[in-house]
């Protein structure tokens, strides 16, 4: 043997040895070829079949997130994210043609902090190799029904943030991942072409609209995410053949029992012909429903590849035995989905377009997933309260240049993105999961509240200060009026304004005693305030340990992002004035007259619009019941609302009622029975009407599960038509049975109706030119089955399952009984003629119910001879004003000393004739503790320079609806003391801002 003979295969083995080991040497990074430079080359002349190997890991379910993680109670589901990662990067590093895909990011990262520096460089080196690829990357895969765009944003950025500050460029995803939520929301859409996404992919669609689409190919198409950004929120979307699937009988997962591929010709099992006519059968029938050569097979499901080289080595043999056939038309590979839209893109076709949403969704006739809008309303309120109080916090350690709590906001923003997940706020959870998603909130809450104290102390406490403060409190119970910490004792209350404007608000006290005096700091004038009973049922709530009887009510006028400060004082000088019930049967204020009828219906009467009238009145379903085995036998479960008739039942109580007035509230406090009541309210000088109702413990001794409902009925002819909102933003027009894109056949009328309400519902009269609205604190399902009417659905208590996996009736409980839930709707409404008026009321409230004023307590000692003037009774974020029409949607600390800001356009084209153009604002001394000095914007989710976003471009066929004209961004106008931004309606515009400190 000669040399060149020795030394020529030890050199293949030295490049093969370096090629293989690269990836686990410390500090030694492949080429990074990612993003679609990384996709394999399709065929043009062939049909192209891109297998995505995947799993879909449920950030909490049918068990929590620590048990998915590790594995825990397989007994309930045999799922462990940490040995699916495991399994996975090892069978990637065995054979370099491999590709994955990964989606949750607070799975992934919860096992990347786990992992040893050799793993972790293995895991940077396939990300930048583009063989694991990171897709959605918010840090769970969210609802779009019952999450609030708010919460969506700071989940996707939060999720973008950990994987751009790990893994570099190479994770950021482009492509967004819905393939299990239970329908799809227009925002959504929106949303992810503002994060700068190419596509989406999305698993679950009504079983008509599929139909639809399979039969005239339109299963791709560009979703128009919004009709006033135009095309900048076009969406390129995929609907898969498969939900997210494999073909049947091609599964090869431990959790699988389809037959692997059996490849040795002397096996009597030998089946590989017939395994791979039986596939190529199967993508044919696929291929023949889409408009490309090229097919999307998803390999994966639920919590798959725990053994991943169970699935890998079948699919090595797949893309084998398919392109080995002789004069095959097939070409088969390893992909992801961005390389799979990459290759449709290519194609350069034209596409059907979208403009509505995706809700409701019915996977069978008589499987309309609404109930889900309205399941588990306390978690659904409990999570709008940790949004509240994370923008509060973040807002105050901005303001404040708070350091060394940045821990407590990661953890923080990390509960409220586990929340988003869809089968978190859903209540589509296991009530165990339920109770843990609560105590993962309620921690990340608690850190907040340790940032929001902090940083407030250090607002208004200057070093001279005199009185003693212990701490400062959040009251995290006056949903059920209970505060410990101002039950019995005096104390300074100081309510911070989390909006970017001046708000008048009433503020609500839970005390004991039943006189006292509330002196404004800022000028030392005792407020004008109001006592009122605490109504019986709630004081009766199981669980409420308060000694609370009377609530303490006065109106706070609060600064832009900004607080004031109050000290409340007993005053035992005063008379005992424990029922001040008066014997009238109204209350009113300048707006409106409330009285009860004799069906104990509410009714409400404008004084300005004598035409206009309303009656609200409580309601319940009976919920189905059956065997589920066939459709006809479906009962109405956590996801399902089916009800048994199509009419609801009424309380046939008489009722009770109490009237309480005073200088700044009057009230009735109704009871219909044992387990419904309700608080109706009218502030002075508040033009909207308040009902704030509490629902439960729903009896169920008769074994007859119900789902309560509230409804307003009006005199206004709405036509059929009413509208709801989108994730919050911006409103949809609904048409009773009816689908803008395909010819409904419905035979459930009053689920199939039913749609999720995030912020508000509507009724337009457009003869009378009249509107009637209802604003939610918290996701509901809402329809309006009647003219002139708005139902919305308060909640939910069922005795039997509906099959779809969770494995339990929606039977809550809490402290020995069924659950009890207390909620608000405001009622606004009045004259079209005045469109701004009512428009800017309407989003004023729901900005306020959003983000709603907090109250700090500072529990005090005081010497008699200490004055109180050491603090700093009043702060503002704001040095100046914005305009009415913009918003400041997220400040926050960011990275290196820097500040997250997004500004956002709240009205949308047309909703007012004032506000709904675009405006420029200066933003340079907008801040009062700091000036912004240089400023660089960015895509949504701040994880890209606004600058380098190149979204792939798709044609829409030529029949395409108008849509408005686009317009792009204009660039940030920055000249001596200037830094202009404009805004055009419903834009957002995100910035990283470096920043001056002002003195506090």
């Amino acid at each position: 043997m000669s040399s060149l003979d020795f030394l020529l295969p030890l050199l293949c083995f030295l490049l093969l040895f370096t090629y293989r080991e690269a990836a686990s040497i410390p500090n030694r990074r492949v080429v990074e070829t990612c993003g679609y430079e990384a996709c394999p080359t399709a065929d043009p002349k062939k049909l192209n079949i891109h297998l995505v190997p995947h799993t879909h890991d449920d950030v909490g379910w049918l068990k929590t997130v620590d048990q998915y993680y590790f594995g825990s109670r397989p007994i309930i589901q045999k799922a462990g994210v940490q040995y699916i990662l495991d399994s996975v990067v090892q069978a990637l590093l065995a054979n370099p043609e491999r590709k994955f895909i990964y989606v949750e990011t607070a799975f992934l990262w919860k096992w990347w902090l786990r992992q040893s520096e050799k793993v972790r460089e293995d895991v940077r080196n396939l990300i930048n190799q583009g063989r694991l690829e990171i897709i959605g990357g918010g840090w769970s895969m969210n609802d779009e029904a019952v999450t609030h765009y708010h919460s969506l944003v700071d989940q996707y950025t939060w999720g973008f943030r950990r994987l751009n500050d790990t893994f570099g460029s190479c994770a950021r995803p482009h492509i967004g991942w819905q393939i299990d939520p239970f329908g799809h929301s227009r925002e959504q859409a929106s949303l992810f072409a503002q994060l700068g996404f190419d596509g989406m992919f999305f698993g679950r669609l009504d079983y008509q609209d599929k139909m639809y689409r399979l039969g005239n190919k339109s299963m791709e198409f560009i979703w128009k995410g919004s009709s006033n950004l135009g095309s900048r929120a076009n969406l390129f979307t995929v609907a898969l053949f498969n939900n997210y699937s494999p073909p049947p009988g091609f599964c090869y997962d431990l959790l699988c029992n389809d037959e692997p591929i059996v490849d040795d010709p002397e096996s009597p099992d030998y089946n590989v012909k017939t395994r791979i006519d039986a596939f190529l059968y199967l993508v044919a029938g696929q291929a023949a429903r889409y408009r490309t050569n090229n097919v999307i097979l998803t390999m994966g499901g639920d919590f798959t590849y725990q053994q991943a080289e169970m699935y890998f080595v079948n699919m090595d043999k797949l893309i084998r035995y398919v392109n080995e056939q002789n004069g095959s038309e097939v070409n088969i590979f390893y992909s992801t989905p961005s390389c799979y839209l990459k290759a449709v893109h290519d194609a350069n076709l034209q596409w059907p377009t979208k403009s509505d949403d995706f809700f409701p969704y019915a996977s069978d006739p008589h499987s309309y997933w609404t109930g889900y809008f309205s399941s588990r309303p306390t978690i659904k309120f409990f999570e709008r309260m940790g949004n509240n109080l994370l923008q509060v916090s973040k807002q105050l350690s901005t303001l404040t240049d708070l350091k060394n709590y940045e821990k407590h906001l990661e953890h923080f923003r990390e509960a409220m993105g586990v929340m988003q997940h869809h089968d978190a706020v859903t209540g589509t959870e296991k009530q165990l999961v339920a109770e843990d998603y609560a105590r993962l909130l309620h921690d990340g809450m608690q850190q907040g509240i340790q940032v929001a104290s902090e940083a407030i102390k250090k607002w208004q406490l200057n070093q001279s200060a005199e009185v003693e403060v212990k701490d400062v409190y959040s009251c995290m119970q006056l949903n059920i009026s209970s505060c410990e910490y101002t039950e019995n004792q005096d104390f300074m209350l100081t309510v911070y304004n989390p909006l970017s404007r001046n708000v008048e608000t009433p503020v609500r006290i839970p005390v004991y005693q039943t006189s006292y005096n509330v002196v404004d700091l800022t000028d030392g004038n005792i407020m004008v305030s109001q006592i009122i009973p605490i109504p019986i049922a709630v004081r009766e709530i199981p669980g409420r340990r308060s000694n609370a009887t009377h609530e303490l009510v006065f109106i706070a006028t609060l600064p832009p992002l900004g607080y004031r400060v109050y000290k409340v004082q007993r005053n035992s000088n005063e008379p005992d004035h424990r029922d001040s019930a008066v014997a009238e049967v109204s209350i009113d204020n300048e707006f409106y007259t409330v009285s009860i009828n004799e069906d104990c219906h509410v009714v409400v009467e404008w004084k300005k619009e004598k035409n206009m009238t309303l009656h609200q009145s409580f309601h319940y379903y009976e919920g189905m019941e059956g065997n589920n085995k066939v459709f006809e036998n479906r009962s109405s479960g956590a996801y399902i609302f089916r009800p048994k008739t199509m009419s609801a039942k009424n309380f046939v109580e008489p009722g009770s009622y109490k009237v309480y007035k005073g200088p700044l509230v009057q009230e009735i406090h109704q009871c219909i029975n044992e387990w419904i009541c309700q608080v109706v309210r009218v502030y002075k000088g508040k033009e909207y009407v308040e009902f704030n109702w509490l629902v439960g413990p729903i009896p169920v001794q008769d074994l007859i599960g119900k789902e309560v409902v509230s409804r307003y009925t009006s005199n206004l002819n709405s036509t059929g038509e009413f509208y709801t909102d989108s994730n919050g933003r911006e409103m949809l027009k609904r048409i009773r049975n009816y689908r803008p894109t395909w010819k409904l056949d419905l035979r459930e009328k009053v689920s199939g109706n039913y749609y999720p309400v995030t912020s508000k519902i509507s009724l337009k009269d457009e003869e009378e030119l009249l509107k009637l609205s209802v604003l939610t604190d918290r996701a509901e399902g809402g329809t309006s089955i009647q003219d002139g009417e708005i139902e919305m659905m308060l909640h939910r208590r069922l005795l039997k399952d509906d099959a779809f996996g969770v494995g339990e009736a929606l039977n809550e409980s809490a402290f020995g009984e069924g659950l009890v839930v207390r909620g608000t709707h405001y009622i606004v409404g009045g004259s079209m003629k005045n469109l701004d008026e009512i428009a800017i009321r309407e989003k004023n409230l729901a900005l306020q119910m959003l983000l709603r004023p907090w109250p700090l307590i500072m529990p005090i000692v005081e010497n008699v001879s200490t004055p109180v003037v050491s603090y700093v009774t009043k702060g503002a974020g704001l040095a100046k004003s914005l305009p009415p029409n913009i918003h400041i949607l997220t400040l926050e600390p960011w990275k290196n000393d820097t500040i997250l800001l997004r500004l956002e356009h709240i009205f949308e084209v047309g909703e007012t004739k004032t506000l709904s153009s675009p405006i420029e604002v200066n933003i340079r001394d907008l801040f009062s503790t700091f000036t912004i000095e240089s400023i660089e914007e960015t895509t949504l989710g701040a994880n890209q320079w606004s600058k380098d976003m190149n979204r792939l471009k798709w044609d829409a066929e030529t029949n395409d609806i108008p849509q408005p004209e686009e317009t792009t961004s204009h660039p940030i106008k920055v000249e001596n003391d200037v830094i202009n931004v404009l805004l055009t309606p419903m834009e957002i515009r995100t910035f990283i801002v470096r920043v001056k400190r002002l003195h506090l």
